[in-house]
């Protein structure tokens, strides 16, 4: 297979278009920045590798169960996830919940909470495995929608691939689910629209840049980080957003930032953020909803 050939799907899905030649965009009372926070809630199995580690294997010789690794997340199922909740609610904010399917099941309590606390759920897929191992991603698919339908009330508009993992077919498939925007595609400050064979899903700016997994379990950067990174993330996209208003995401997983010695610095993050005006903190399901209204007010349907 040429190197023409591999990926030309991808590059198929969009067009390029520089942010500053683009119809117009405008959040209410002119804020410059929306934000929004992925509260990330997953199933590891413990009879499977783990999806991350952060004690490597004595020896070098990877043992199941993974005891040592699997009781990493689970502690913030246990644990961490209360701390998110706490920090969320107690600044009247409401999170993005991207969620396992079986995890409805695993953590019912930590479900019910969200769906208590009106977050937003969105597909995380089944369990937390690559799509590219999913043996048929059309069923898993179906069933984690299934899934967050049973326990909500409703379907998830929105979705997040397991470690933002997509196979060619993964955006037609999911669109074809009734899915409405996606956060795997880590490529714009505002939303995007993407082509599928059964018309176009929207891509709402996600992030691997103010994402836990990659500060703390990838970088190992020190606690502070989440603070220091988001804080001058946000400067900038403020000034930015003076021009054209932008989309910053906050993605967190409870086995890290829920943590005792990271968790203040979440906190400390939403609270200056919070101290300016000119700003909405939204979940993903808002984003979309806004952007939408703006391109049909542009004469343009997304």
């Amino acid at each position: 297979m040429s190197d023409d050939t591999i990926g030309s799907s991808v590059r198929a899905r969009l067009d390029y278009q520089p942010i500053h030649k683009r119809p117009r965009l405008r959040l209410p009372g002119d804020a410059r920045v929306a934000v929004w926070t992925i509260v990330n809630v997953e199933n590891w199995m413990p009879s499977g590798p783990m999806p991350r580690a952060v004690l490597p294997p004595p020896m070098g010789q990877p043992l199941l169960p993974d005891v040592p690794n699997w009781a990493w997340h689970e502690y913030g199922m246990r644990v961490g996830f209360w701390r998110f909740l706490e920090t969320l609610s107690s600044r009247g904010l409401k999170a993005t919940f991207a969620v396992n399917g079986t995890a409805c099941s695993l953590y019912p309590e930590a479900c019910a909470a969200a769906r208590d606390a009106g977050w937003d759920f969105m597909g995380h897929g089944f369990v937390q495995r690559p799509m590219h191992k999913v043996e048929d991603q059309k069923a898993a698919i179906a069933e984690t929608i299934a899934a967050i339908e049973a326990f909500t009330g409703a379907k998830p508009r929105g979705w997040e691939s397991p470690g933002l993992t997509e196979t060619d077919e993964t955006l037609d498939l999911l669109a074809e689910a009734g899915i409405e925007y996606v956060a795997d595609w880590v490529l714009d400050e505002q939303p995007v629209p993407l082509r599928t064979r059964s018309g176009p899903i929207v891509s709402v700016p996600y992030t691997v840049e103010i994402n836990d997994v990659v500060m703390s379990a990838v970088q190992q950067q020190p606690s502070d980080e989440i603070l220091r990174r988001g804080r001058d993330q946000f400067d900038r996209l403020y000034l930015d957003g003076a021009k054209a208003p932008r989309v910053m995401a906050i993605s967190i997983h409870p086995y890290l930032t829920g943590v005792p010695h990271r968790i203040k610095y979440l906190e400390m993050l939403y609270d200056y953020i919070l101290g300016h005006s000119g700003v909405v903190m939204w979940t993903g399901a808002e984003i979309l909803d806004w952007y939408r209204a703006e391109m049909k007010a542009n004469g343009t349907v997304s």
